[in-house]
């Protein structure tokens, strides 16, 4: 006779307790606990004993490192230049892909895309939508594969079942949420629901080397909702970005045991579903042939993919008695940083007025290489002298004014040069190594601030 238990589990990192209680010691969480109800006895007894009594249970060989021989990992190709390389080149056999993101952000969309575009054999499971739904979504698209094969279910047991029989080349799970396990008598989408189901479909992924992606909804802290455990289980962890005011999308790589993950991809959303952006540079850059005053282009790297993005800053006086300080894309305590030293190290006094800077495109950028070009834009607003549109900037800015050095500084350059740009300002720091007679493009090494200003305004 099975026996009802109630246990609590933090959502964070699925730590347990008999009780609950505020803080989770494990993750130093507060209020994460939630009360589950576990189930114990004859189901998990029956697993347990007929996995020990199987003929290789205990059977695994110990084997030296050196004895083991290395092969390249075999990868399925698919339409999707972004994905594969966010993937690390194409999808792995066997693989456990997680997929999380904003709800409407199009990470459906994304996978049926994938189903639907591809030469492969693709089951797509949804626990969310009918038929008739996808189907709809698929003539959006408009492109149909013979080979996508659609499955609404949620009960896992039956969705294995019907993998095993159908044997696709890849699976797609949208989304792990709403799906179900015998084994464990809770609602969907609890913590042990979504862990017990993960597990097995890894277990299914490995034994029959099938690639599986599943699709997981976020918490209010943008993390993966479920145990923190979750993305632990996965090979790679995929997060898909983007701001509902905007068409672009980042699809963003956090983790991946078969890649790097510094990758990611950009797409735009239209109404026939995701476009790749395959030079991401010319879509993020104005396309004003006019210098206008408060912009400038900043030579940044996301990832491994160099690509060039337009700053804007507004600098007015402040109507009311306190100054506004704005900033969309960029780190707001940052920008106050970058603005007291150009009131120390330059003496431009910006307290009296309103300050607003935003990154073109809808872009969220950490990368400290922007600096430069945020500062050039914000003493072109106050001063209100426009910059040239053909100049680029590449350096970080230290709070003594110093021009710091930057990371791949020849990739920045190269892509300034792909696009026509007619001068870069970098870090003197940065030239040693740096052949500057194989670019077309003018290298201007600045070591101050200051010396930026007199270039550029005179």
């Amino acid at each position: 006779m099975a026996k009802v238990k109630k246990n609590f589990l933090c959502s964070n990192c699925g730590a347990q307790s008999p009780k609950w209680i505020g803080n989770c010691p494990s993750c130093n969480e507060w209020n994460t606990y939630l009360e589950e109800t576990i189930t114990v006895g004859n189901k998990r007894e029956e697993q347990r004993k007929a996995m020990r009594t199987e003929p290789n249970y205990g059977s695994s060989k110990i084997i030296p490192l050196q004895d083991i021989v290395g092969s390249k990992l075999p990868r399925l190709k698919v339409h999707d230049g972004e994905l594969n390389r966010v993937l690390g080149g194409g999808i792995v056999r066997g693989s456990l892909v997680l997929i999380g993101g904003q709800p409407g952000i199009g990470k459906s969309t994304l996978m049926l895309q994938l189903g639907v575009k591809t030469k492969l054999r693709v089951l797509y499971v949804s626990g969310e939508e009918s038929e008739e739904q996808i189907k709809m979504r698929a003539d959006r698209i408009g492109i149909l594969n013979k080979n996508c094969f659609i499955l609404t279910e949620v009960n896992l047991n039956k969705i294995i079942s019907a993998a095993k029989t159908h044997q696709p080349d890849v699976i797609i799970i949208d989304s792990i949420q709403t799906l179900s396990s015998s084994i464990v008598e809770s609602i969907p989408g609890s913590i042990s629901q979504v862990r017990e189901c993960t597990v097995e479909l890894q277990r299914f992924a490995k034994e029959y080397n099938i690639p599986t992606f599943i699709i997981g909804h976020i918490n209010k802290d943008g993390a993966i909702a479920g145990p923190k455990l979750l993305e632990h289980i996965v090979d790679t962890v995929l997060q898909f970005e983007g701001d509902a005011n905007y068409s672009y999308r980042i699809l963003r790589t956090t983790k991946n045991r078969f890649g790097s993950t510094d990758e990611l991809g950009i797409y735009e959303m239209r109404a026939n579903g995701l476009r790749e952006i395959s030079n991401p540079s010319e879509m993020l850059l104005s396309q004003n042939e006019d210098s206008l005053s408060g912009s400038a282009i900043a030579a940044t790297v996301e990832g491994l993919r160099p690509m060039l993005i337009e700053v804007q800053a507004l600098v007015s006086s402040a109507v009311y008695g306190t100054p506004q300080r704005s900033s969309t894309g960029f780190d707001l305590r940052r920008l106050s940083m970058l603005l007291a030293v150009l009131e120390k190290r330059c003496g431009l006094y910006f307290g009296q007025n309103d300050v607003f800077l935003n990154i073109a495109g809808g872009l969220k950028i950490s990368d400290p290489s922007i600096d430069l070009s945020i500062v050039a834009a914000l003493t072109s607003s106050l001063e209100n002298i426009s910059i040239d549109n053909k100049i680029c900037f590449a350096a970080e800015v230290g709070l003594s004014g110093e021009i710091r050095a930057v990371n791949r500084i020849d990739q920045r350059i190269q892509e300034a040069d792909r696009l026509g740009f007619t001068q870069i300002f970098i870090s003197k720091y940065n030239l040693k190594g740096l052949d500057l007679k194989k670019y077309n493009i003018e290298v201007s090494p600045i070591s101050k601030i200051d010396q930026l200003f007199s270039e550029l305004f005179g």
